[in-house]
C-alpha cells in the first residue's frame, strides 16, 4: 500500500508544477550603443531554451508565457559582439539592450591575428598578415615591409634597415608602434628604427600623409604597429618562435606569453633575443657586420567595452658592427675602396663585434585609457615616455678605442587626447590635441667634436578628421591638422666654419659667447605646419574600388639638417647641417583603381609627390681628418617631383596553385636644376608561386623571383684630390651597380598535438643561387657585394 502512495505521489507534484499559471512577459528594445539606432533581426534565446525571437525593424521583442524569476539571455546580432545578461521577470517586464555595433575592434581586426584594417578611407594603405611577420622574425622591420608594393628600404649593410615608403625615407616616415610614436633620432641613413618586429602582431602601411591623426609631417608615410586584440575570456596561450641563420651563423629566440580573463584583465609578456657573427657576401667574409639584439616587454590592462586602460613597458637594445672596410684611412685608400670594388679589409669570419659600431638602448612605457560614452563616442587619453640612448665608436688607437666617439640621450615625454565621434550613422568625425617635449644631450667628454648639439624641442598639435557617407557606394573623408614645433639649441661652432658657411652675415644675434676659435650659439627656431587632406573611396559590389586622394603636409626640419657639423662615425662621412633651412611642404595626389574576381585580381596604385623646399643630403666633396678621409655630406633644399606605380596581381590557377606578382617605379627629379634625386629605389619586379596541399599538414611550398633593374636616373659623380696620383680623381660614389636577378624559396608544414598544441616547421633560401649583386639604397655598396645565399630553419610552437 505504501508504494502506491509514494507513486501517486511523484505523479502529483510534476502535474501541480505543469499546471502554474506562468503568464509574464519579457518584453524589450535592442538599440545600437553608439548611436540608439533599433538593431532589426537580432536574436534573443533564454538559455537552456531551444526557442529564439527576433526583433522587428523597431528593434523590439517578446517573450511571452514565463514564469517570475531570474534569467539568462544570450543576444547577438549578425554585425555585433554576442551579449549575455540576467534580467529577473515579473509580471511584465521591460528591459533596453544596447549592444556594440560597428563595434571599433570590428575595424581593427580583419582576421584575428592577421592584418589591420584600414586606416584610412581614400589613401594608399598596404597591411602585412602575421605570418609574414613571422617569417621575418630573425630579420628586421625593414626586410619584411618590403614585400609590399611602393616599399623599400636605405640600409647599411645588413643590419641596418630604414624602411622607405614611395622613395621617401628617414623623418618623413613615421613609425606608430602600438600608439606610439617612436623617437629614436630617425634622422640618420644607418640609424635603423629601436623596434623589435616580433613584439608586433599587425602592421599597416599608409603611403603619404592621409591619415593626419598620427601627425603631419608624414610626407612619406606612416607605418603603424599594433598588438593583436586580446580576447575577453579566461584563457592561456602563447607562442615561442626558433629560427637558425646559416649568413652569420647564429639565429634568434622568440617567445610570448598571454593571459586573458572574460572580466576583461589581460597580461602580455614578450621576449626575444639575436645573435649573429659575420656576414658573408658570395665571394668573401664582410668582415666585422654581426650584430646582437635584445627586445622585452611587459602590457596589462583592463579592457571593457564601455572602458578600459593600459600601461607597456618595452626595453629593446642592439649591438650592430659596421662594416670594417667601410671606415678609410687616407683618400687614395677611400679612392680605392669605392672605385676597385672590393672590401680593403677581409678577415676570417668570427663573432666579435669590433670598431666602428655602434649601441642602441631604447625604453618606451605607455599608459593609456579610454571611455565610450552612450550615444556619443570614444575619448582617449594617453602618455608615453620614451628614452634613446645611442653610443658609436669609431676605430681609435690606445685607450680611446674603448670610448665613444658619439654619446647621444634622447629622452621624450608625450601626452595625447582625442575623441571619436560616431554617434550618427552617415559621418563621424574625430579631433584631438598632442603635447611633446624633448631634451637631447650630447656628451661632451667623448674626446670628439660633438655633431648633433644639445637642445630643447617642444612640439603641439591639434587635428580633426571626419568621414560622410553620401550613398552605399560613395565614401568621403577629410581632415585638417596644425604643428608648431620650437627647436631651442646650444652649439659651438669653429669661427672657420662659421664664417665658411656665411653665418656670420645672417645669424650673428645667435651668438651669446666668442672664444675666438669657437663660438657658442644658442639657434631658437619656430615652426608653423599646416596639414590637410581629402579623397573619396567608390565601392561596387562587383568587387571594384576606386581611390583618390589629396594631401598636403609640412615638415619642419629635423636637429640634423639644421645642426650637423662634423663626423658621423658610424655613418663614415662628415655631415654638415644649414641653419637656414626650412619647413617642406608636399602635395601629394594618389588614386587606386582595385578589382577582384572569382580567381584573380589586380590593383592599380599611380601617385604624384611635389615638394618645396625639399630637403636632401648628398656628397660634394671629401675631407681627410686625423682619423682618415671621408666623403662630406651637405643638406640642401629644392623643389622636388616623386611620379610613380605600384601594381599588384594574383591569379588562383587552381585550388592549390596560385601566383603574385608586383611592380613598382618611382622617378624623383631636382626640377630647379633638372637632375636626378639621390637614393631613389630603382624599378622593380617580385613574382611568386605558391603550392598549398591542405591535406598534407598544411603543406605550403613557394619560389620567387625578384629582379631590380639599374638605376639609371642619378646625381653626378664627385672629384677628388689624389695625393698618389697628383691629380683630381672622379670618385664614382654616386655611380649606381647593375640590374640584378634574386631567387628565393620556402616551405612550411603544421603539426597538431595534444591540447592545442601545434607545431610549425618552415625553411627558407634567399638569394638561392649564390649571386653577386649590390643593391644601389645599401650604403655599404661602395665598398663590398651584398649578402650571399641564406638558408633560415625556423620551428614554431604554438600553445
Amino acid at each position: 500500500m505504501k508504494i502506491y502512495i509514494f507513486i501517486a505521489f511523484l505523479l502529483v507534484i510534476p502535474i501541480y508544477g505543469f499546471s502554474q499559471d506562468c503568464t509574464d512577459i519579457l518584453t524589450g528594445q535592442v538599440m545600437d550603443y553608439h548611436n540608439k539606432t533599433p538593431l532589426e533581426n537580432a536574436s534573443i534565446q533564454i538559455l537552456g531554451n531551444q526557442k529564439i525571437v527576433k526583433t522587428d525593424n523597431k528593434g523590439k521583442f517578446q517573450i511571452p508565457s514565463l514564469c517570475p524569476g531570474l534569467y539568462e539571455l544570450e543576444i547577438s546580432h549578425p554585425e555585433c559582439t554576442t551579449t549575455f545578461i540576467k534580467v529577473e521577470v515579473d509580471g511584465i517586464t521591460w528591459i533596453d539592450i544596447k549592444l556594440e555595433h560597428h563595434l571599433e575592434e570590428l575595424e581593427e581586426v580583419k582576421v584575428v591575428g592577421d592584418a589591420v584594417a584600414e586606416k584610412t578611407n581614400s589613401a594608399l594603405e598596404e597591411s602585412l598578415k602575421l605570418k609574414t611577420l613571422e617569417q621575418f622574425s630573425s630579420g628586421s622591420l625593414g626586410d619584411a615591409l618590403k614585400e609590399l608594393a611602393g616599399v623599400s628600404s636605405l640600409n647599411t649593410g645588413a643590419n641596418i634597415v630604414k624602411p622607405a615608403i614611395h622613395g621617401l625615407n628617414g623623418s618623413r616616415v613615421l613609425i606608430l608602434n602600438d600608439g606610439v610614436r617612436m623617437q629614436d633620432m630617425e634622422w640618420g641613413d644607418e640609424h635603423a628604427p629601436n623596434i623589435d618586429i616580433n613584439a608586433a602582431g599587425t602592421i599597416s602601411v599608409i603611403k603619404g600623409a592621409s591619415a593626419l591623426l598620427y601627425g603631419g609631417d608624414a610626407i612619406g608615410g606612416v607605418i603603424v604597429m599594433e598588438q593583436a586584440r586580446i580576447p575577453a575570456k579566461d584563457t592561456l596561450y602563447g607562442k615561442s618562435i626558433v629560427n637558425g641563420v646559416s649568413n652569420g651563423r647564429g639565429g634568434n629566440i622568440t617567445t610570448e606569453l598571454i593571459k586573458a580573463f572574460e572580466s576583461g584583465w589581460y597580461l602580455r609578456g614578450q621576449g626575444s633575443y639575436k645573435r649573429l657573427g659575420d656576414h658573408e657576401a658570395p665571394d668573401y667574409v664582410l668582415s666585422n657586420t654581426g650584430v646582437q639584439e635584445i627586445g622585452a616587454s611587459l602590457q596589462f590592462g583592463k579592457q571593457l567595452f564601455t572602458w578600459g586602460w593600459d600601461a607597456k613597458y618595452s626595453y629593446y637594445n642592439s649591438e650592430i658592427a659596421v662594416l670594417r672596410a667601410s671606415h678609410i684611412g687616407n683618400i687614395d685608400d677611400l679612392i680605392r675602396g669605392i672605385n676597385n670594388g672590393q672590401p680593403e679589409i677581409i678577415r676570417p669570419f668570427t663573432y666579435d663585434i669590433q670598431n666602428p659600431r655602434q649601441e642602441v638602448t631604447h625604453h618606451l612605457g605607455k599608459l593609456k585609457f579610454y571611455k565610450r560614452f552612450e550615444g556619443l563616442g570614444k575619448w582617449n587619453v594617453q602618455y608615453d615616455y620614451q628614452n634613446n640612448r645611442r653610443f658609436e665608436f669609431d676605430v681609435r688607437r690606445g685607450e680611446r678605442d674603448n670610448q665613444a666617439s658619439i654619446d647621444l640621450e634622447l629622452t621624450t615625454h608625450t601626452f595625447s587626447t582625442d575623441f571619436k565621434w560616431d554617434a550618427k550613422e552617415l559621418y563621424e568625425l574625430q579631433f584631438g590635441i598632442l603635447g611633446r617635449f624633448q631634451e637631447n644631450f650630447a656628451n661632451p667628454t667623448t674626446g670628439v667634436r660633438r655633431l648633433i648639439p644639445d637642445y630643447e624641442k617642444y612640439d603641439f598639435g591639434a587635428f580633426v578628421t571626419g568621414e560622410y557617407r553620401l550613398t552605399d557606394e560613395i565614401l568621403v573623408d577629410a581632415g585638417f591638422r596644425y604643428d608648431f614645433n620650437r627647436i631651442d639649441a646650444k652649439k659651438f661652432y669653429q669661427t672657420s666654419r662659421w664664417e665658411e658657411r656665411g653665418y656670420d652675415q645672417e645669424f650673428q644675434d645667435l651668438i651669446i659667447n666668442d672664444l675666438g676659435t669657437q663660438l657658442l650659439t644658442n639657434p631658437i627656431f619656430d615652426y608653423h605646419n599646416f596639414s590637410t587632406t581629402f579623397g573619396a573611396q567608390y565601392a561596387e559590389n562587383s568587387g571594384s574600388v576606386i581611390r583618390i586622394n589629396y594631401a598636403l603636409s609640412q615638415r619642419a626640419p629635423n636637429p640634423s639638417e639644421l645642426f650637423s657639423d662634423g663626423l658621423h662615425h658610424s655613418a663614415a662621412r662628415i655631415e654638415l647641417g644649414d641653419l637656414r633651412i626650412k619647413s617642406e611642404t608636399s602635395h601629394k595626389i594618389s588614386a587606386s583603381y582595385q578589382q577582384d574576381f572569382n580567381n584573380w585580381g589586380f590593383t592599380l596604385e599611380p601617385y604624384a609627390n611635389f615638394i618645396q623646399d625639399f630637403i636632401l643630403l648628398e656628397p660634394t666633396s671629401v675631407e681627410f681628418t686625423i682619423r682618415g678621409a671621408f666623403p662630406v655630406w651637405e643638406y640642401r633644399q629644392t623643389n622636388a617631383r616623386l611620379l610613380g606605380v605600384d601594381t599588384a596581381a594574383y591569379i588562383d590557377w587552381t585550388g592549390n596553385w596560385r601566383t603574385d606578382h608586383q611592380f613598382s617605379l618611382v622617378k624623383g627629379t631636382d626640377t630647379e636644376n633638372n637632375s636626378a634625386l639621390i637614393n631613389i629605389p630603382a624599378a622593380n619586379f617580385r613574382n611568386k608561386l605558391t603550392f598549398v596541399k591542405p591535406e598534407w599538414n598544411n603543406f605550403e611550398f613557394s619560389l620567387e623571383s625578384q629582379y631590380v633593374f639599374e638605376q639609371n636616373e642619378h646625381p653626378d659623380n664627385i672629384t677628388a684630390f689624389s695625393p698618389e696620383q697628383q691629380q683630381e680623381v672622379v670618385l664614382e660614389i654616386n655611380t649606381p651597380p647593375e640590374a640584378y636577378h634574386l631567387l628565393g624559396v620556402s616551405s612550411k608544414m603544421e603539426f597538431p598535438f595534444k591540447n592545442n598544441l601545434k607545431l610549425t616547421t618552415s625553411l627558407t633560401v634567399s638569394n638561392l643561387l649564390d649571386t653577386n649583386y649590390r643593391d644601389y639604397l645599401n650604403r655599404q655598396r661602395f665598398f663590398a657585394d651584398d649578402l650571399g645565399r641564406n638558408i633560415i630553419l625556423q620551428l614554431k610552437l604554438n600553445y
